[in-house]
């Protein structure tokens, strides 16, 4: 093996990254660190001992806004790790008289303490190095270093972070997965085959080693993956090729007995919700019935006492029901083109059972149920047996 070769080898393989994302961890950057060091002047006064800004922000600022995804760069591991760190710095300082002992001992006791309550953040070993090399003024003002410069610096660019990273389109910070939706004890429909979570906290377990990527982040690259494959046996069948494309609409201005006759009529469980304007608005489904009580021989629903009360002393109804009083506003839709394999996660895991197929101008074209995607996905098992069959 050549030098050139072995030299290239040391290069870390990373993630493509776009030219937008690079300008964006950077403009971000910017805007945390200078946002941190004004706030705290205007907090601190620019005539304080202790520093404003600590060098080990430089750091936090490349983990929150270059890399806002890592565990090491989620709020509890930012200020858990520098607060913690800081105070073991300090506490270091104080009782070992060798500077250079205590640095190394600070930072180990530091790491192994950020490791134990899961604040894991690296920036906050240079945290603990500055708590004892940092000089007199930080010496002298012994705990109080830990809350300024360390906990305003932490929470302030912490915040920057939240803000920025939400405003550019980046979900910030990363929480733990949902429970499941429907609150049972069995993993969802698409954790039940192939690669399941057990199977990765398996693995991980036995690699034993910090890996700067969350198990559910993980999970998901490793889901997705799945998705794409299966688009691929699959035949990349679209939605557009098993969709029903007669669908009965309702306006949100309908009459609630007339939807509901619209739904026993046709036997179907859901109607997407439309208007001439906005095209798709929502969706209204046997669910949404049942969710406000029942219906009344009239057609209205009951919804609460005095509707009750009204209904035996003949007391007038106090509004009209409509199907924009009921319907689901937060309806997801799916363009003809879309692969089905993207619906198999919202229908098996969320519980979907219609998703309401729009053209590019949100107007309705047609509709997928969970049976449409059954069918669709029997057939072309079948047609691959009988491929290799032919081909044997």
């Amino acid at each position: 093996m050549s030098k050139a070769t072995f030299l290239l080898r040391l290069i870390p393989s990373l993630a493509p990254i776009s030219q937008v994302e690079r300008l964006r961890s950077s403009c971000g950057a910017l805007l945390g660190i200078l946002l941190t060091g004004f706030i705290s002047t205007l907090a601190v006064g620019d005539d304080a001992s202790l520093p404003l800004l600590i060098a080990p922000m430089g750091a936090s600022a490349v983990l929150l806004f270059a890399a806002p995804s890592s565990p090491l760069a989620q709020p509890w591991s930012i200020l858990g790790g520098n607060i913690v760190s800081s105070a073991v710095g300090v506490t270091c300082a104080l009782l070992i008289p060798d500077p250079v002992v205590a640095a190394a001992i600070a930072v180990a006791v530091a790491i192994g303490v950020m490791l134990l309550l899961g604040c894991l953040h690296p920036p906050s070993g240079a945290v603990a190095l500055t708590a004892v090399l940092g000089g007199p003024a930080i010496r002298e003002a012994g705990y109080a270093f830990v809350f300024s410069p360390v906990a305003i610096n932490s929470l302030l660019i912490l915040v920057v972070a939240l803000v920025f990273n939400n405003l550019t389109g980046r979900r910030y910070p990363h929480l733990a997965p949902a429970a499941n939706p429907h609150n049972t004890d069995d993993p969802l429909p698409s954790q039940r085959l192939g690669v399941v979570p057990e199977d990765l906290h398996a693995v991980l377990a036995q690699y034993g080693e910090v890996v700067d990527v969350s198990p559910e982040e993980l999970d998901g690259f490793i889901h997705q993956a799945q998705i794409r494959a299966f688009t691929r046996r699959s035949g990349e069948i679209t939605c557009g090729e098993i969709m029903s494309r007669d669908v009965a609409t309702v306006s949100p201005d309908t009459a609630l007995r007339h939807a509901w006759r619209m739904l026993i009529e046709h036997r179907i469980s859901a109607l997407p919700v439309v208007t001439e304007k906005d095209g798709l608005v929502g969706i209204i489904t046997q669910t949404d019935f049942m969710k406000h009580a029942v219906l009344t021989p009239e057609g209205r629903l009951q919804t609460g006492l005095r509707e009750r009360v009204g209904n035996v002393i003949g007391l007038p109804p106090k509004s009209p029901r409509l199907v924009s009083e009921i319907m689901t506003r937060r309806v997801q839709s799916a363009l003809p083109e879309t692969m089905i394999a993207k619906l198999v996660p919202p229908m098996a895991d969320m519980g979907l059972h219609h998703m309401p197929i729009v053209d590019a101008d949100n107007r309705i074209v047609g509709i997928v149920t969970q049976s449409d995607l059954i069918a669709a996905l029997f057939q072309r098992r079948i047609e691959a047996d009988a491929s290799m069959r032919d081909v044997a």
